[in-house]
């Protein structure tokens, strides 16, 4: 194992950007604590702690979808909500283009009946009437069981719309309701009943996650589904949520759907309690998609080169869910330009994680996030009726993304692998990334100083890829 070569900043690696504040630090060479508070270099000892994961996660590689956006559904509709012609079932055209990609499978936003956006839910148990309703979901599952893709779907299980029927008993009282005990009411100095809403959002209603009939609905709504096609959930603000509750509803799930795989959205906090204590697979992790932006576009590594000394130790504890884009951020493109969204893919298809693609991205797609109504649209767009339709200026960075995704494919051991750094500056780094036996490695060297550049390297010296621009 070569020995780690690389300087450090004096501050903490956010901070990084004064080239004239940079020193050999053997301190952090030798695994000792820099003092910068962050995780420190640890040498690797093999072998390193492997999970049980389905081959079709552990080969999982997800293009993630918001249906909704992708068809042209109106979002906000200013009367009934209606279909108008594109399903969900017109992702089958796009499947063949999915599998030319690489990917092993859809990730979906969510697709059940909403009022607006999706997030805000009026019935689990049927696809929404804008995307075709169930018989589109029916034919989409077929299809992508006909072509070995997996479906996995986006679970709005911490709260639902404020039309939603449950809502409506919870304000009448009504104990005989079907629905009673999902929602619970607090009440006013006047008497009068109120509601627990998702972060001031007076549209999004908790569910009442200590109540047992919300453990037996949200049960029956994930089996459900399951058993009509699909593969695993993803669990829309799952950093919401009692991990407890997960604790008691997922097991259920388990007995039935074993090979079912089950990742939550979690933003902040303790990534590895959180999965222990929720019984998840995995949790997404986005401490690694910004620092991964972050110092491609302020040109310090250091932030990547801490995260993912910390990414190591996630490892150690269960297999996060990488992404560099998705439904809720400003797309990669936007952040760093189309030639640095190379080098970030190139990270995400060489490190450790269960991958995912965000429609658009591997076409170059922009959007920026705003914090408005309408905000996201910009970043949940509306996609051609085929590939065909499609702009051949995206064609340079869809090549990459075939490229690197295929290195991944031709590397599975890479879904558990852990990195070593070798040479750290703030416009340069390089890391090795090898495999939990120790057994295989790749390296991977980017650079920034000038013209953004990445070139991975396989054990035998041989160049696996390289980009130097991105090229027409």
């Amino acid at each position: 194992m070569a020995a780690a070569q690389h300087t450090t900043p004096d501050t903490n690696p956010t901070n990084g950007l004064d080239d004239t504040k940079r020193h050999h630090n053997a301190a952090a060479d030798s695994g000792i604590d820099d003092g910068n508070g962050g995780p420190t270099h640890v040498p690797l000892h093999f072998p390193l702690a492997t999970h049980p994961l389905p081959n079709w996660v552990r080969h999982g590689i997800w293009w993630h979808i918001y249906p909704l956006g992708f068809v042209g559904a109106e979002i906000r509709p200013a009367g009934e909500r209606t279909f108008r012609g594109r399903g969900l079932d017109s992702l089958i055209d796009w499947l063949d283009y999915a599998r030319d990609l690489g990917v092993s499978g859809l990730l979906l936003g969510p697709i059940f009946e909403s009022s607006s956006h999706g997030y805000d839910t009026l019935d689990h148990m049927h696809v929404d009437v804008r995307l075709g309703g169930d018989p589109a979901f029916d034919r989409l599952a077929e299809a992508c069981r006909d072509r070995g893709l997996q479906l996995v779907l986006d679970g709005v299980f911490n709260h639902v719309g404020r039309d939603h029927p449950a809502v409506k008993a919870a304000l009448e009282g009504d104990a005989n309701s079907p629905w009673a005990g999902l929602v619970r009411t607090g009440t006013d100095a006047d008497g009068h009943p109120t509601l627990a809403v998702f972060e001031g959002h007076d549209r999004l209603v908790d569910l009442d996650h200590s109540s047992p009939a919300t453990v037996e609905y949200v049960t029956t709504v994930m089996n459900h589904w399951l058993d009509r096609g699909a593969s695993g959930w993803r669990l829309d603000a799952a950093y919401a949520t009692d991990p407890s509750f997960w604790a008691k509803v997922l097991p259920q799930v388990r007995r039935t759907h074993p090979y079912s795989w089950i990742f939550g959205e979690v933003i902040h906090g303790d990534y590895t309690r959180i999965v222990a204590d929720s019984t998840m697979d995995s949790v997404t992790e986005y401490e690694l998609w910004k620092s991964v932006w972050s110092s491609l576009k302020t040109r310090n590594f250091f932030e990547l080169d801490w995260t993912l000394r910390r990414h190591n130790g996630f490892l150690d504890a269960f297999v996060p869910q990488t992404f560099i884009g998705n439904h809720d951020v400003t797309r990669i493109a936007s952040q760093v330009g189309p030639a640095k969204a190379v080098l970030a893919l190139a990270v995400l298809m060489t490190v450790g994680g269960v991958p995912s693609i965000y429609y658009g991205d591997e076409q170059g797609y922009t959007g920026v996030k705003e914090e408005r109504l309408g905000g996201d649209d910009d970043i949940r767009p509306m996609f051609p009726v085929s590939p065909a339709e499609l702009s051949a200026l995206g064609a340079p960075i869809y090549r990459a993304h075939q490229d690197l995704i295929g290195l991944r494919r031709r590397h599975p051991w890479l879904v558990e692998a852990r990195t070593e750094t070798l040479t750290l500056t703030n416009e340069h780094y390089v890391y090795r990334s090898v495999s939990a036996d120790g057994a295989h490695a790749i390296t991977v060297d980017l650079d920034v100083s000038d013209t953004p550049r990445v070139t991975i390297v396989g054990e035998d010296g041989q160049t696996l890829y390289r980009m130097e621009g991105l090229e027409n």
